[in-house]
Formats: structure tokens, sequence, C-alpha cells
């Protein structure tokens, strides 16, 4: 069996990347975000790429450091989720619920049991079920 060679993959300079700034707006919504999911410090700090407790505590406290690009994409996704729930639900805390609760759809197991697992695969996934749910395609 003969296998084609890989092309090389150049660099999208022309893709918008996530700014500093727009890290750090990002990491103020997300701990917002993680307080209407009533989510624990260990829930929170799984879904952030296994974040160190200290770091948590300071982004807590408004203290938001380096943010590397796994981290930034970790957080863009948890947005779209955000932003899904918020156009499937009318009310907000139906959303907030939502994601605790068993669903048939995923096996059974809630949406936070699904993302709990922590590889960033399953938090698009995730978003992906979510775009498909409300019809973004």
């Amino acid at each position: 069996m003969q296998f084609a060679a890989i092309q090389n993959i150049a660099p999208r300079p022309d893709l918008p990347a996530i700014t500093e700034a727009e890290a750090a707006a990002l990491a103020r919504a997300t701990v917002n975000l993680f307080r209407a999911w009533s989510l624990s410090d260990a829930e929170a700090r799984i879904l952030l790429g296994d974040m160190a407790p200290r770091t948590w505590a300071r982004w807590k406290a408004g203290d938001i450091g380096r943010i590397d690009r796994d981290l930034r994409t970790r957080m863009a996704v948890l947005m779209g989720i955000h932003k899904a729930l918020r156009i499937i639900f009318a009310d907000p805390a139906r959303g907030y619920d939502w994601i605790r609760r068993p669903n048939a759809a995923l096996g059974g197991v809630s949406a936070l049991d699904v993302m709990l697992r922590g590889e960033i695969t399953d938090l698009i996934d995730m978003r992906a079920y979510l775009d498909a749910e409300r019809g973004a395609w």
C-alpha cells in the first residue's frame, strides 16, 4: 500500500487571533459563566484544561495572567456553548440548569458529564451538538 505525501500546511495569518485583551475578557466572562452554571472549583478547573488551583483562585479574584492558545480556544468554545444555550432556551436559568440534567441524546448523562471528561474535543463536540440542535447550519 502506498501513501500520499502529506503536504505542509501553511500558517494562516489572515485568520484573526484572539488578542491578549480579548483573552482577558474571555477569562472574566468564563468566571462569570461558571458562577451561573454553579460549577465547583474542581469542575471549573477541569473544563479549563486542568488549571492549577492557585491560578483558578487568582482568576476568581480578578487577577488574570498569561493565557496560552489552548486555554483561549477552550474559553472560546465554552462561550459558544453558552451562546447556543441562550438561543435554545428563552429563560437563561433553564439553559444554566440544562447542563446538569441527564440527556437521552447524550446516552443518559448530562452535558457537564461529557465536558468534564476533560478533553478539548469534548467541549467541541458539545458545541457542535448544541449548534446542530439550534439549527445553526
